[in-house]
């Protein structure tokens, strides 16, 4: 079985074949690059659910079941940002570059600055949609809550996990294993929510 991927993001690409390989029988995870879909997808919508099936729909025109993820920070005290715009959330702040991870860390840092450490919480939150090429589709998502930190821990993962601590593990996700993390990520808990339904669509 052949499953496209909307994404370019080679380190999201990476974590999402090795979770599916480990949940999938005989899958081969392509890219969009690998089936020839060139050009950005604008990603115009308003949930995390809308942008994943924007993006899966575009894998469909493959021919192969398109699958894609949208995902990223809600915080608490920022009333759910940066939301659907945690990949380019710099630009808010006037920070460097769109799809920076320094520079939507710093502005997450700068916005929280006045936060108490009891109001810190957050959750990552992850859509993943399936488009299959006939026209059927389904979303699940997966959410992990944790706290935004006030400084950086840990050199793994990507993103805003330096910041994120998760409670159940007392250390960040850039702290921990990758195995750790999948097993209680909002991707990990989406994915295994994918692999599932998907089963039943076959």
């Amino acid at each position: 079985m052949k499953i496209v991927l909307a994404s370019r993001n080679k380190k999201k690409i990476e974590e999402l074949r090795q979770l599916l390989s480990e949940l999938l029988a005989d899958v081969e995870v392509l890219s969009l690059d690998d089936v020839g879909i060139v050009g950005d997808i604008e990603e115009n919508g308003t949930t995390f659910e809308e942008n994943a099936l924007i993006k899966a729909r575009v894998a469909a025109e493959s021919g192969y079941i398109g699958v894609a993820d949208d995902s990223g920070l809600t915080v608490d005290a920022l009333g759910g940002e940066p939301g659907v715009y945690s990949a380019r959330y710099a630009a808010k702040c006037h920070f460097a570059g769109d799809h920076d991870d320094e520079g939507n860390n710093q502005c997450l840092l700068y916005n929280l600055r006045d936060v108490p450490d009891g109001e810190r919480g957050g959750a990552y939150v992850c859509a993943v949609a399936c488009a299959f090429p006939d026209g059927r589709e389904f979303v699940v998502r997966g959410e992990s809550r944790g706290i935004l930190l006030r400084e950086y821990h840990g050199t793994g993962g990507f993103g805003y996990d330096p910041l994120f601590y998760f409670p159940q593990f007392g250390k960040t996700f850039a702290e921990v294993t990758p195995a750790q993390k999948h097993s209680v990520s909002h991707r990990g808990i989406a994915i295994r929510a994918f692999a599932k339904k998907l089963k039943e669509y076959l």
